[in-house]
């Protein structure tokens, strides 16, 4: 397996590993559900944006490129969600356009886009560390 191939791997499987918990939290039901599904689901959701984003752009140097601009864009279509024109309420209406676009506003979904596009940076320094040791 060369270089490239397994550094995909690794991306891919780890791009499974955050789906897999971001769904967990975002119809997981208990003890804190409210928080689970909305703040913490925003975690994972930019730790796999950061992700797909790495497994798209090649290079070291688009660690924190990556990660910045999944924070900006995220917070982007979290003011979007103040705008309710007829195409994006459509859009929304579907279960892909919530997860993707979000719905309600929140000031509270910043900080948690902040820590998982700090997590998805330190994720992907992790995932160029462990692929450069090995060869």
């Amino acid at each position: 397996m060369t270089f490239t191939q397994k550094k995909q791997l690794n991306i891919i499987i780890s791009l499974l590993i955050v789906t897999g918990m971001g769904f967990f939290f975002k119809f997981y039901n208990g003890l804190g559900q409210e928080w689970f599904n909305n703040s913490g689901a925003a975690i994972f959701y930019e730790v796999f944006w950061c992700l797909f984003a790495y497994l798209l752009i090649k290079g070291r140097t688009v660690i924190i490129k990556i990660s910045l601009g999944v924070f900006v864009i995220t917070c982007v279509l979290e003011i979007l969600q103040l705008w309710h024109p007829p195409l994006l309420e459509q859009i929304r209406s579907t279960l892909v356009g919530r997860l993707l676009l979000g719905t309600t506003f929140s000031w509270w979904d910043f900080p948690h886009y902040a820590i998982g596009c700090i997590l998805g940076w330190l994720w992907l320094k992790k995932l160029d560390e462990s692929n450069a040791k090995k060869y």
